[in-house]
Protein backbone atom coordinates (compact mmCIF):
# COMPACT_ATOMS: atom_id res chain seq x y z
CA UNK A 1 0.00 0.00 0.00
CA UNK A 2 1.42 2.94 -0.99
CA UNK A 3 2.59 5.76 2.00
CA UNK A 4 1.00 8.44 -0.09
CA UNK A 5 -1.96 7.35 0.17
CA UNK A 6 -2.59 6.35 3.12
CA UNK A 7 -1.73 9.61 4.65
CA UNK A 8 -4.17 11.77 1.80
CA UNK A 9 -6.59 9.29 3.43
CA UNK A 10 -6.08 10.14 6.72
CA UNK A 11 -6.00 14.08 5.64
CA UNK A 12 -9.11 13.52 4.39
CA UNK A 13 -10.68 11.97 7.07
CA UNK A 14 -8.99 14.78 9.55
CA UNK A 15 -10.06 17.46 6.95
CA UNK A 16 -13.68 16.49 6.54
CA UNK A 17 -13.88 16.42 10.50
CA UNK A 18 -12.95 19.83 10.86
CA UNK A 19 -15.33 20.41 7.95
CA UNK A 20 -18.06 19.16 10.12
CA UNK A 21 -16.85 21.30 13.52
CA UNK A 22 -16.95 24.48 10.97
CA UNK A 23 -20.38 23.62 10.24
CA UNK A 24 -21.30 23.37 12.88
CA UNK A 25 -19.78 26.66 14.33
CA UNK A 26 -21.91 28.44 11.42
CA UNK A 27 -24.66 27.45 12.64
CA UNK A 28 -24.15 27.99 16.48
CA UNK A 29 -23.10 31.45 15.86
CA UNK A 30 -25.62 32.30 13.17
CA UNK A 31 -22.66 33.68 10.56
CA UNK A 32 -24.43 31.28 7.29
CA UNK A 33 -25.43 34.66 5.62
CA UNK A 34 -21.94 36.03 6.28
CA UNK A 35 -21.52 36.35 2.58
CA UNK A 36 -24.90 37.10 1.79
CA UNK A 37 -26.03 35.44 -1.39
CA UNK A 38 -22.66 35.16 -2.73
CA UNK A 39 -21.23 31.51 -4.18
CA UNK A 40 -18.47 31.00 -4.26
CA UNK A 41 -17.52 34.50 -4.19
CA UNK A 42 -18.30 36.53 -0.25
CA UNK A 43 -20.33 39.33 -1.13
CA UNK A 44 -19.04 39.69 -4.66
CA UNK A 45 -15.56 39.24 -3.47
CA UNK A 46 -12.47 36.51 -3.86
CA UNK A 47 -11.26 37.40 -0.52
CA UNK A 48 -14.00 39.07 1.24
CA UNK A 49 -14.05 42.58 3.76
CA UNK A 50 -13.23 41.40 7.27
CA UNK A 51 -15.90 40.81 9.78
CA UNK A 52 -16.51 38.44 11.73
CA UNK A 53 -19.57 36.65 10.16
CA UNK A 54 -17.59 36.72 6.45
CA UNK A 55 -14.51 35.44 8.11
CA UNK A 56 -16.39 32.48 9.72
CA UNK A 57 -18.73 31.38 6.63
CA UNK A 58 -15.99 32.16 4.13
CA UNK A 59 -13.31 29.88 6.18
CA UNK A 60 -15.93 27.13 5.87
CA UNK A 61 -16.33 27.76 2.46
CA UNK A 62 -12.36 27.55 1.81
CA UNK A 63 -11.58 24.61 3.97
CA UNK A 64 -14.65 22.46 2.33
CA UNK A 65 -13.29 23.12 -0.98
CA UNK A 66 -9.09 21.58 0.53
CA UNK A 67 -11.04 18.66 1.51
CA UNK A 68 -13.02 18.40 -2.08
CA UNK A 69 -9.77 18.07 -3.09
CA UNK A 70 -8.46 15.76 -1.01
CA UNK A 71 -11.58 13.74 -1.21
CA UNK A 72 -11.23 13.48 -5.15
CA UNK A 73 -7.52 12.76 -5.03
CA UNK A 74 -7.59 9.76 -2.32
CA UNK A 75 -10.98 8.74 -4.46
CA UNK A 76 -8.53 8.35 -7.64
CA UNK A 77 -5.05 6.64 -5.50
CA UNK A 78 -7.74 4.29 -4.50
CA UNK A 79 -9.11 3.61 -8.03
CA UNK A 80 -5.84 3.01 -9.06
CA UNK A 81 -3.62 1.34 -6.68
CA UNK A 82 -6.20 -0.10 -4.56
CA UNK A 83 -8.50 -3.85 -5.08
CA UNK A 84 -10.29 -4.03 -2.34
CA UNK A 85 -13.35 -3.56 -2.61
CA UNK A 86 -14.77 -2.01 0.78
CA UNK A 87 -11.80 0.54 0.24
CA UNK A 88 -13.51 1.61 -3.75
CA UNK A 89 -17.06 1.76 -1.87
CA UNK A 90 -15.58 3.68 1.18
CA UNK A 91 -13.86 6.19 -1.70
CA UNK A 92 -16.90 6.93 -3.96
CA UNK A 93 -18.94 7.44 -1.34
CA UNK A 94 -17.19 9.98 0.19
CA UNK A 95 -16.40 11.83 -2.87
CA UNK A 96 -20.28 11.35 -3.46
CA UNK A 97 -21.32 12.96 -0.26
CA UNK A 98 -18.42 15.44 -0.33
CA UNK A 99 -20.32 16.63 -3.28
CA UNK A 100 -23.52 16.54 -2.36
CA UNK A 101 -22.84 18.52 0.92
CA UNK A 102 -21.08 20.98 -1.79
CA UNK A 103 -24.44 21.29 -3.68
CA UNK A 104 -26.55 22.09 -0.61
CA UNK A 105 -24.19 24.17 1.16
CA UNK A 106 -24.13 26.53 -1.86
CA UNK A 107 -27.95 26.12 -2.33
CA UNK A 108 -28.65 26.89 1.52
CA UNK A 109 -26.75 30.46 0.04
CA UNK A 110 -28.20 31.35 -2.76
CA UNK A 111 -31.74 30.33 -1.88
CA UNK A 112 -33.17 30.20 1.82
CA UNK A 113 -33.83 27.03 2.85
CA UNK A 114 -36.01 25.02 5.36
CA UNK A 115 -34.78 24.04 8.87
CA UNK A 116 -35.46 20.54 7.46
CA UNK A 117 -33.44 20.62 4.59
CA UNK A 118 -30.18 22.71 6.62
CA UNK A 119 -30.19 19.76 9.15
CA UNK A 120 -30.28 17.28 6.34
CA UNK A 121 -26.80 19.03 5.44
CA UNK A 122 -24.97 18.17 8.42
CA UNK A 123 -26.83 14.41 8.20
CA UNK A 124 -24.81 14.13 4.92
CA UNK A 125 -21.52 15.82 6.42
CA UNK A 126 -21.74 13.07 8.84
CA UNK A 127 -21.88 10.84 5.95
CA UNK A 128 -19.17 12.11 4.32
CA UNK A 129 -16.93 11.41 7.28
CA UNK A 130 -18.08 8.44 8.22
CA UNK A 131 -16.61 7.49 4.23
CA UNK A 132 -13.47 9.26 4.90
CA UNK A 133 -12.93 7.56 7.90
CA UNK A 134 -13.16 4.16 7.38
CA UNK A 135 -11.00 4.25 4.26
CA UNK A 136 -8.43 6.08 6.10
CA UNK A 137 -9.00 3.28 8.81
CA UNK A 138 -9.00 0.27 6.00
CA UNK A 139 -5.81 1.53 4.25
CA UNK A 140 -3.50 2.04 7.25
CA UNK A 141 -4.83 -1.55 8.96
CA UNK A 142 -5.54 -3.50 6.04
CA UNK A 143 -3.90 -6.47 7.31
CA UNK A 144 -5.64 -6.85 10.38
CA UNK A 145 -9.00 -5.89 9.51
CA UNK A 146 -9.47 -7.93 5.96
CA UNK A 147 -11.97 -7.61 3.88
CA UNK A 148 -13.68 -11.12 4.17
CA UNK A 149 -13.41 -13.26 7.35
CA UNK A 150 -11.26 -12.86 9.90
CA UNK A 151 -7.66 -11.47 10.61
CA UNK A 152 -4.80 -13.14 10.15
CA UNK A 153 -4.32 -12.54 14.19
CA UNK A 154 -7.71 -14.00 14.68
CA UNK A 155 -6.58 -17.34 13.06
CA UNK A 156 -3.40 -17.69 14.16
CA UNK A 157 -4.64 -17.84 17.33
CA UNK A 158 -6.78 -20.73 17.13
CA UNK A 159 -9.54 -19.77 19.13
CA UNK A 160 -13.30 -20.40 17.68
CA UNK A 161 -15.34 -17.00 16.46
CA UNK A 162 -18.54 -17.15 16.00
CA UNK A 163 -20.24 -15.46 12.88
CA UNK A 164 -22.46 -13.09 13.79
CA UNK A 165 -26.06 -14.27 14.18
CA UNK A 166 -28.68 -12.42 11.72
CA UNK A 167 -30.34 -10.93 15.39
CA UNK A 168 -27.26 -9.04 15.89
CA UNK A 169 -26.68 -8.02 12.01
CA UNK A 170 -30.22 -6.82 12.32
CA UNK A 171 -29.67 -4.87 15.58
CA UNK A 172 -26.60 -3.05 14.30
CA UNK A 173 -28.09 -1.97 11.40
CA UNK A 174 -31.19 -0.82 12.78
CA UNK A 175 -28.94 0.91 15.16
CA UNK A 176 -26.63 2.43 12.77
CA UNK A 177 -29.88 3.80 10.99
CA UNK A 178 -31.48 4.80 14.38
CA UNK A 179 -28.71 6.95 15.36
CA UNK A 180 -28.47 8.57 11.93
CA UNK A 181 -32.17 9.58 12.62
CA UNK A 182 -30.85 11.11 16.37
CA UNK A 183 -28.42 12.91 14.29
CA UNK A 184 -30.55 14.67 12.01
CA UNK A 185 -33.34 15.46 15.15
CA UNK A 186 -30.00 17.19 16.85
CA UNK A 187 -29.04 18.86 13.97
CA UNK A 188 -33.18 20.36 13.27
CA UNK A 189 -32.78 21.35 16.95
CA UNK A 190 -29.71 23.58 15.70
CA UNK A 191 -31.18 24.97 12.70
CA UNK A 192 -34.35 26.00 14.92
CA UNK A 193 -32.11 27.48 17.43
CA UNK A 194 -34.28 25.54 19.89
CA UNK A 195 -31.87 24.26 22.78
CA UNK A 196 -33.54 26.90 25.10
CA UNK A 197 -36.94 24.49 24.75
CA UNK A 198 -36.25 22.53 27.82
CA UNK A 199 -34.13 24.51 30.42
CA UNK A 200 -32.51 21.93 33.37
CA UNK A 201 -31.66 18.62 32.88
CA UNK A 202 -32.61 15.44 33.26
CA UNK A 203 -36.08 17.15 33.76
CA UNK A 204 -37.11 19.72 31.00
CA UNK A 205 -38.45 22.67 32.53
CA UNK A 206 -39.06 20.99 36.09
CA UNK A 207 -40.95 18.25 34.34
CA UNK A 208 -41.04 14.48 32.98
CA UNK A 209 -43.39 15.41 30.04
CA UNK A 210 -43.49 18.88 29.52
CA UNK A 211 -46.03 20.83 27.20
CA UNK A 212 -45.11 19.17 23.92
CA UNK A 213 -45.05 22.22 21.53
CA UNK A 214 -42.70 24.70 19.68
CA UNK A 215 -39.06 24.62 20.66
CA UNK A 216 -39.75 22.82 23.93
CA UNK A 217 -41.52 19.76 22.04
CA UNK A 218 -38.57 19.84 19.68
CA UNK A 219 -35.91 19.30 22.04
CA UNK A 220 -38.21 16.97 24.18
CA UNK A 221 -38.15 14.33 20.77
CA UNK A 222 -34.60 14.91 20.65
CA UNK A 223 -33.65 13.89 24.42
CA UNK A 224 -35.94 11.24 24.54
CA UNK A 225 -34.90 9.61 21.08
CA UNK A 226 -30.96 10.12 22.62
CA UNK A 227 -32.29 7.86 25.62
CA UNK A 228 -33.82 5.38 23.20
CA UNK A 229 -30.51 5.50 21.16
CA UNK A 230 -28.54 4.36 24.55
CA UNK A 231 -30.79 1.46 25.28
CA UNK A 232 -30.69 0.21 21.70
CA UNK A 233 -26.63 0.14 21.99
CA UNK A 234 -26.70 -1.82 25.73
CA UNK A 235 -28.75 -4.12 24.18
CA UNK A 236 -26.20 -4.60 21.08
CA UNK A 237 -23.69 -4.76 23.34
CA UNK A 238 -25.44 -6.86 25.42
CA UNK A 239 -25.91 -9.41 21.92
CA UNK A 240 -22.21 -9.02 21.46
CA UNK A 241 -20.92 -10.27 24.27
CA UNK A 242 -23.39 -13.65 24.41
CA UNK A 243 -21.37 -15.29 22.31
CA UNK A 244 -17.47 -15.74 21.25
CA UNK A 245 -17.39 -12.86 18.78
CA UNK A 246 -14.34 -11.19 17.30
CA UNK A 247 -12.33 -9.36 19.19
CA UNK A 248 -12.92 -6.55 16.91
CA UNK A 249 -16.17 -5.86 16.94
CA UNK A 250 -16.81 -6.82 20.62
CA UNK A 251 -14.21 -3.91 20.99
CA UNK A 252 -16.36 -1.64 18.68
CA UNK A 253 -18.97 -1.90 20.84
CA UNK A 254 -17.45 -0.90 23.95
CA UNK A 255 -16.67 2.30 22.11
CA UNK A 256 -19.79 2.67 21.05
CA UNK A 257 -21.54 2.47 24.07
CA UNK A 258 -19.02 4.68 25.99
CA UNK A 259 -19.29 7.55 22.99
CA UNK A 260 -23.14 7.01 23.85
CA UNK A 261 -22.64 7.88 27.45
CA UNK A 262 -20.26 11.05 26.84
CA UNK A 263 -23.01 12.09 23.99
CA UNK A 264 -25.56 12.17 26.82
CA UNK A 265 -23.58 13.96 29.31
CA UNK A 266 -22.49 16.24 26.64
CA UNK A 267 -26.10 16.97 25.63
CA UNK A 268 -26.81 17.66 29.53
CA UNK A 269 -23.58 20.21 29.18
CA UNK A 270 -25.20 22.47 26.17
CA UNK A 271 -28.36 22.35 28.22
CA UNK A 272 -26.03 23.78 31.57
CA UNK A 273 -24.30 26.25 29.40
CA UNK A 274 -27.34 27.77 27.02
CA UNK A 275 -26.59 31.29 28.72
CA UNK A 276 -23.06 31.05 29.52
CA UNK A 277 -19.80 31.79 26.87
CA UNK A 278 -19.40 27.79 27.21
CA UNK A 279 -22.41 27.37 24.97
CA UNK A 280 -20.43 26.95 21.79
CA UNK A 281 -17.56 24.82 23.11
CA UNK A 282 -20.19 22.55 24.71
CA UNK A 283 -22.05 22.46 21.40
CA UNK A 284 -19.00 21.48 19.02
CA UNK A 285 -17.80 18.75 22.08
CA UNK A 286 -21.45 17.46 21.52
CA UNK A 287 -20.49 17.47 17.34
CA UNK A 288 -17.26 15.82 17.64
CA UNK A 289 -18.64 12.91 20.22
CA UNK A 290 -21.94 11.96 17.61
CA UNK A 291 -19.45 12.09 14.75
CA UNK A 292 -17.25 9.24 16.06
CA UNK A 293 -20.35 7.49 17.72
CA UNK A 294 -22.07 6.81 14.16
CA UNK A 295 -18.74 6.33 12.38
CA UNK A 296 -17.98 3.06 14.67
CA UNK A 297 -21.92 2.06 13.93
CA UNK A 298 -21.51 2.12 9.89
CA UNK A 299 -17.54 0.56 11.01
CA UNK A 300 -19.49 -2.49 12.65
CA UNK A 301 -22.39 -2.42 10.33
CA UNK A 302 -19.50 -2.80 7.47
CA UNK A 303 -18.12 -5.51 9.42
CA UNK A 304 -21.25 -7.73 10.03
CA UNK A 305 -21.28 -8.00 6.44
CA UNK A 306 -17.65 -9.27 6.04
CA UNK A 307 -17.63 -11.42 8.85
CA UNK A 308 -20.19 -13.83 7.26
CA UNK A 309 -18.79 -13.97 3.81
Amino acid sequence: MNRWLKQISIASAIGMFIVLLMGALVTKTDSGRGCGDDWPLCNGKFIPSYTVDSMIEYSHRFVSGVEGLLVLAAFVGVMRLVRRKDARWYAGLALFFTVVQAILGAMAVKWEQSSLVMALHFGISMLAFACTLLLAIVLIYSESIPERGLAATDKASGASFAVPSKGLSYMIWFTTVYCYVVVYLGAFVRHTKSWGGCMGWPLCNGQVIPELSGATGIVFLHRVAALLLFVAIALMLYMLRKRQYPHEIVKAGYWAISLVILQIFSGAYVTFTITSEWHLLSGLIHTLLIAGLFSILVYLSVRVIQLKR
